[in-house]
């Protein structure tokens, strides 16, 4: 496998003073105690990570890695394979919901094609880092080579650092891949060991019919690699995808670098998971965005121990319900820098 060292890297430190100073900023706020819900958390645990009292949301960085998957030749998409390297161009092109989101918020986006079944001509805004046409059908072989998980890190790995280069607040990973919900369960399948009917569900759009089809290929990959099912790094190459292993590197990377991470959907945050796996304490610089309207999200959701912001029945990818997310995390640093204090407003407290 290709270098893989770095991952365990030392997990960047939380800065408790920060957070204590903002909170005693919070408590002299012109407002009652606790008035503005999870706005204060927000803003304490933002305080925490970038180590300042009154934190900054101004600058965003979006990586959206897309790959294909050998296993949607089994049918367990309500979409083509085609799809895939369509979006790539729509992306380039600027059409995509992602894309609208972007510029809304202000954010950097750049496009990671990790590996298409069909070569893509160069694409304006799009890094082509084609690690294979597409993985192997996770349901009769591994999904990825121990080369190419560890390229598929590296990926990873490189937008974080290029995000941390930008001077960004804030790494936002989106990802884009026909099939890649069902390598999703498979990895949220073997990372709480539970059954793939709890995790399954419809995706890009299928029926009852196509869910239950799905459950099946899914359990034929537990199976498959059963002997793998005790090693994380082993069932991420054996059950994942080029796009959720570069998000496992991203995040981790993040953390190494003490840049708050805002995790999207469900894929995302499987991903989320995978890197817990892998290094536990990356959790404490993971933000989540929403919950999905994918079933399977409340129960990763839980495991991570994450409480979204947002519950709008997205179930889109592309990173887009954490840039939905990113005004509300705006207007918590706002409100926390620019609100006058008791003192400043000349405001007596509690009837004094």
């Amino acid at each position: 496998m290709s270098d893989i060292g770095w991952l365990s890297n030392s997990i960047a430190a939380l800065d408790d003073d920060a957070r204590r100073q903002a909170d005693v900023r919070q408590s002299r706020l012109t407002k009652p105690a606790g008035a503005l819900g999870r706005l204060e958390e927000i803003t304490l645990d933002l305080a925490a990570m970038q180590g300042d009292e009154c934190p900054q949301m101004s600058e965003g960085f979006i990586s959206v890695f897309a790959a294909d998957h050998g296993v949607a030749l089994n049918g367990v998409s309500a979409f083509p394979q085609a799809v895939t390297g369509e979006m790539i161009k729509n992306f380039s092109n600027g059409g995509a919901a992602i894309n609208v989101l972007a510029r809304e918020i202000g954010a950097h986006l750049e496009v990671v094609n990790l590996g298409t079944v069909n070569q893509l001509p160069a694409l304006e805004g799009v890094l082509d880092l084609q690690i294979g046409f597409g993985t192997k059908d996770l349901s009769s072989e591994p999904a990825m080579s121990e080369k190419q998980l560890g390229k598929a890190l590296i990926a990873g790995r490189d937008a974080a650092s290029r995000a941390a280069q930008y001077n960004a607040h804030l790494f936002i990973g989106g990802e884009m891949g026909i099939g890649n919900t069902t390598s999703a369960v498979a990895l949220a399948c073997a990372a709480l060991n539970l059954p793939p009917a709890d995790l399954a569900g419809p995706g890009t759009g299928l029926d009852a019919t196509g869910i239950a089809h799905k459950i099946d290929i899914v359990r034929q990959a537990l199976q498959q690699h059963e002997p793998s099912l005790n090693d994380p790094l082993e069932y991420l190459r054996c059950l994942g995808g080029f796009e959720i292993a570069a998000l496992v590197g991203a995040y981790i990377t993040c953390a190494q670098a003490g840049l708050p991470v805002l995790v999207d959907g469900y894929i995302s945050s499987v991903a989320a998971l995978m890197a817990t796996k892998l290094s536990s304490r990356t959790s404490h610089w993971f933000l989540y965005a929403h919950r999905s309207a994918e079933p399977g999200h409340k129960l990763v959701l839980e495991a991570l121990h994450a409480r979204p912001l947002l519950d709008l029945g997205m179930r889109l990818g592309e990173g887009s319900g954490a840039a939905v997310a990113v005004p509300l995390l705006r207007m918590a640093c706002a409100l926390h820098a620019q609100m006058a204090t008791f003192d400043e407003a000349g405001i007596c407290e509690k009837g004094a």
